[in-house]
């Protein structure tokens, strides 16, 4: 696409291509749409919330049933993209979740009891699962130090680990195969509808489409305004990696994915994933609930204390084996709502927009889902998918 073309007509525009903007851009191509998809950077990059080299996944989500079917058919494309491209996008160590029995803690994406909620979704959705007691725990998994007598841990074997910035490439790549079309290095200005029509205005030229998606992340809320602006809030969040003795016991064929509930404080809790390559330490992260801020302000790194803090407060109290010595450390952003809930919904005053925001911390799990949904919803009229939980109302 040339940057001295003034004014482009598409069918459908996405705006934005990580995680959600990827996978719709990739369905509708394959949906037949004439789609472009626009990035003010070049995906896959670390200036949003779709990097980090892993991310969680698992089909039993404990945020709820309306998650679950986006989570089983996100890893369905996933083992269809694998075929297509002859790549790895999903590592399946299994994911283990630990903790003890919660009540009156702070829900973690909307779940009081996130344990007792994801072996209810297992058990609702027939997902294959193996639950374990503290002495089970402590017998298979020598690298954790401090089970409690009263932990149990959820072990979900087809889940594991997602490869993102590979997913989001593939996607980009198959979508042009397909069709698509893309503009990167690009800032769109405004977004605004006339006559039914989607009037995109960008630093390189204006776009006219039948219908837009609105992925822009942290980006959501100053590209569209109210009533974005006081539904959305953006945090700063650090990743972490440390050397270890012998990175062996951390391998993916040793250690699952964990997301560990160490004490029944939420800000206790904390996730780890296994090592494939050692010279880029042990991956721990945790979602905190940290002040609303300005993502331009949020740099690429993490401050070193931050990493020593984290490892002090959370990885040296509960892992054997792993180092205080900082491999690398970087940061994200998350977009969230109120309730920590996913947007898919139309903008309430453009009908020809749909946004698919505040997906931070929960949703590359489901994107690949998400995307085919939106794309169904354009191209067909609606989903197979329900995404009615997922609706603006709720705030408004």
């Amino acid at each position: 696409m040339s940057s001295t073309e003034s004014l482009i007509e598409t069918d459908v525009v996405v705006i934005g291509l990580g995680a959600m903007g990827a996978a719709a851009l990739y369905q509708l191509a394959k949906h037949g749409e004439r789609v472009l998809g626009i990035d003010r950077f070049v995906p896959p990059h670390a200036k949003g919330s779709s990097h980090g080299g892993t991310r969680v996944t698992r089909e039993a989500v404990g945020e709820g049933p309306a998650y679950v079917p986006l989570a089983v058919r996100s890893h369905q494309i996933i083992a269809d993209l694998e075929k297509e491209f002859d790549k790895t996008f999903l590592v399946k160590s299994g994911t283990l979740i630990v903790g003890s029995p919660m009540t009156g803690a702070t829900p973690l994406h909307g779940a009081e009891d996130f344990l007792a909620s994801s072996i209810a979704m297992a058990e609702q959705f027939g997902i294959e699962h193996e639950i374990m007691n503290a002495d089970e725990l402590r017998a298979r998994y020598p690298q954790f130090r401090s089970f409690r007598d009263t932990d149990r841990g959820y072990l979900e074997p087809n889940a594991g680990y997602m490869l993102p910035e590979a997913l989001i490439e593939a996607q980009i790549e198959g979508a042009v195969a397909a069709g698509a079309q893309t503009m990167t290095d690009t800032i769109v200005e405004k977004i605004e509808q006339i006559d039914g029509k989607v009037i995109v205005h960008t630093n390189k030229g204006t776009i006219h489409a039948n219908r837009a998606v609105v992925a822009a992340g942290a980006w959501t809320r100053g590209l569209l305004g109210a009533p974005f602006d006081k539904i959305l809030t953006v945090t700063r969040q650090t990743i972490h990696w440390y050397d270890a003795d012998d990175f062996t016991p951390f391998g993916p064929e040793n250690m699952p994915v964990f997301i560990w509930f160490v004490t029944d404080r939420l800000e206790d809790y904390f996730t780890g994933f296994p090592v494939t390559d050692p010279s880029e330490g042990v991956k721990m992260v945790a979602s905190r609930d940290t002040p609303d801020t300005d993502h331009e302000t949020i740099g690429p790194k993490a401050e070193l204390w931050e990493s020593q803090d984290f490892y002090n407060k959370h990885v040296g109290p509960n892992m054997v084996g792993v180092k205080p010595d900082v491999v690398n450390n970087a940061t994200c952003f998350y977009t969230n709502t109120p309730d920590n809930g996913f947007i898919i919904d139309n903008h309430p005053k453009m009908d020809r927009v749909i946004v698919v925001s505040a997906c931070s911390g929960h949703g590359f799990k489901h994107s690949l889902g998400i995307g085919e949904a939106v794309a169904e919803v354009i191209h067909d009229g609606e989903s197979k998918i329900d995404l009615s939980a997922f609706n603006l109302a709720r705030f408004l």
